[in-house]
């Protein structure tokens, strides 16, 4: 059997027990309700990854979908897929491992309180301001690399944002749900938090397009650039904030046009 999870294409071997033979499992992560499995690995020369398996098809599809997007989009904030192969258990995504703390990770057991000082997104919301909108600016920046590629954010929210609170980098994980545009809503709704979804994304039929993306990302901003959870302490201006509210309105005609005249706009309030 062999030890790198790189040189693997097709195993009859469980998940764990190539794990094993690569190196050592620093993390584990089971707990998840996107219907995967996920681990961190320490290779024996050192090299780390982040390995996720799908448990059902629907996961298994969202895996070939991203992908997809990681083929066809390139930014530096953006975490890709490296390599995949399939094992006895499923379908296995494999991506660099990456330091950092995502700023919202709940689980099946658990909805962490964002608002804890001990939590990542309570810590974001206390860094200087200029570092947090450096942060949502490279979001902002990698977004647009995705639209302009064609595709739109889906299931987007703070759990897919790690932030490395020393080196005061921020990059973009678990886009595992964003589709090409424009589509229709397939079902009752899409997947997604609540607090970021578009009007749209709840609706049988609906049209899903570019706006959908920039809705997504006005919350972004709403949530992160505020000192709370209740949206009563923002901390920016005037002018941004009217930003964020033509970027939310619930009429997609009436928000931005695109997530780079959304950036711009940004830049300039």
């Amino acid at each position: 059997m062999t030890s790198s999870l790189l040189a693997l294409e097709r195993s009859g071997e469980r998940l764990s027990a190539l794990l094993e033979a690569a190196g050592e499992v620093i993390a584990v992560f089971d707990r998840q309700d996107s219907g995967c499995w996920s681990a961190g690995v320490e290779e024996r020369d050192g090299r780390r990854w982040f390995v996720k398996l799908a448990r059902d098809p629907a996961a298994a599809s969202a895996l070939r979908r991203v992908r997809s997007l990681h083929k066809q989009v390139r930014h530096p904030a953006l975490v890709p897929v490296v390599h995949h192969f399939t094992c006895a258990d499923g379908m296995v995504n494999v991506y660099p491992w990456v330091t950092g703390e995502v700023l919202y990770g709940p689980t099946l057991d658990d909805r962490p309180d964002r608002t804890h000082p001990a939590h990542a997104m309570a810590r974001f919301r206390t860094l200087p301001l200029p570092r947090v909108e450096r942060a949502l600016g490279t979001v902002l920046d990698a977004q647009q690399a995705v639209s302009d590629a064609g595709w739109v954010a889906v299931d987007f929210y703070d759990g897919c944002l790690l932030y490395d609170f020393d080196t005061d980098v921020m990059r973009l994980i678990d886009l595992d749900e964003y589709r090409p545009a424009p589509f229709t809503v397939p079902g009752e709704r899409l997947p997604g938090s609540a607090r970021y979804m578009a009007p749209e994304e709840w609706r049988h039929g609906a049209l899903v397009d570019e706006r959908t993306s920039v809705h997504a990302l006005g919350r972004m901003l709403r949530l992160l650039m505020d000192g709370g959870d209740r949206e009563s302490d923002w901390r920016g201006t005037a002018a941004q904030l009217a930003v964020v509210a033509r970027a939310t309105e619930p009429d997609p005609g009436r928000r931005w046009r695109s997530v780079r005249a959304l950036r711009e706009a940004w830049e300039n309030a």
